[in-house]
């Protein structure tokens, strides 16, 4: 931890960069001359942009998660309203079939015709025949009503859910528009920067650590934690990609949550959603794989790996990385 040395207190490192830890990465930014330190209220302003940048990033990823939902949801109502479909028209050709026989059969008074039949026995088991057959009609009859009733219902429902997946998809495009605004107005505050102040930036932006630290005596605490920390290891170096899961990018949550999915422990998609998904433990008491959420708003999550580090995705242009757990104040630690 000792190459993470921390600058003077100031506005920016309270702020912290929120698409995770620029407080720690402009840590690196020590080593650089004095008159090559980016300016501090565009480091501030980028710092807030980040962080705006970061909570749309989480809304995002949470309409996005529901707008799946949804789809799969209108796939499964429109594929059981189709096999519904089919056993109404199957039902309506087999009424059609017996109304037709007992047509075919009918005509004259029952009596008369029993009167008149050269073979009694042979009409009063035609008769029953007919009988059984306007039996069946009936319960046919009963079951397409009872079907096209449930047709009904269903049609109702999936038109909810398209309604309900249209308002999904235009969150996710109102969320995606707002990040993309957010980091592109960052990217030119950045750009803008003098030569020498842009590449202190960069340097501080590539500063902690993708390897590996002494983790030695510092065990996980069951199975799923451990091959939960040997994925996200894994992916060290790889790059933040907002609204990314992997297994090429990853933004904060994506990150934890692709790890747990590699130990078959399926976390939600949201930072705010994955401090909720386990047991609460004080962070004096983490260990390796647990989660650490930062911020008031939960808009970050890490991934304990033990002796003070983190790994987690920091933000655009930062890989995947290890960095010191304080990098920005914790919220709360969750053990899954």
């Amino acid at each position: 931890m000792g190459s993470h040395r921390r600058l003077a207190p100031s506005g920016f490192d309270r702020g912290a960069l929120a698409l995770c830890v620029l407080s720690t990465s402009m840590a690196a930014l020590g080593a650089v001359p004095v008159h090559a330190a980016p300016n501090a209220d565009t480091r501030a302003e980028v710092d807030r942009l980040y962080e705006e940048a970061e909570k749309a990033t989480q809304a995002y990823d949470k309409a996005d998660e529901q707008a799946g939902r949804l789809r799969r949801r209108v796939r499964d109502a429109q594929d059981h309203i189709a096999r519904q479909q089919e056993r109404v028209n199957d039902l309506r050709e087999q009424i059609g079939s017996l109304a037709g026989a007992q047509y075919r059969s009918g005509g004259i008074d029952p009596a008369v015709a029993l009167l008149f039949s050269a073979d009694p026995d042979d009409y009063l088991d035609k008769a029953s025949t007919l009988d059984r057959i306007g039996t069946r009609q009936a319960g046919r009859l009963k079951e397409l009503q009872s079907v096209l009733r449930d047709l009904a219902q269903e049609r109702a429902e999936a038109a909810g859910t398209l309604a309900e997946l249209e308002r999904s998809r235009k969150a996710v495009a109102e969320h995606k528009r707002t990040v993309e605004r957010k980091l592109a107005r960052a990217r030119q505050l950045i750009n803008a920067l003098p030569t020498a102040e842009r590449a202190a930036y960069d340097r501080a932006s590539r500063g902690g650590r993708t390897d590996l630290p002494d983790l030695s005596g510092v065990p996980a605490p069951d199975g799923r934690a451990a091959a939960a920390l040997a994925a996200a290891r894994s992916a060290l170096g790889r790059p933040y990609v907002w609204g990314a899961n992997g297994p090429s990018g990853f933004d904060c949550s994506g990150l934890t949550q692709w790890a747990y999915a590699h130990a078959g422990v399926h976390l939600p998609r949201t930072s705010q959603e994955q401090r909720f998904a386990g047991r609460r433990v004080p962070l004096s008491q983490a260990r390796p794989g647990d989660l650490v959420v930062y911020r008031s708003d939960a808009g970050h999550v890490a991934m304990y790996a033990g002796n003070g580090q983190v790994i987690h995705a920091p933000y655009p242009g930062a890989p995947v990385r290890y960095d010191p757990v304080g990098m920005m104040p914790v919220s709360s630690v969750t053990r899954p």
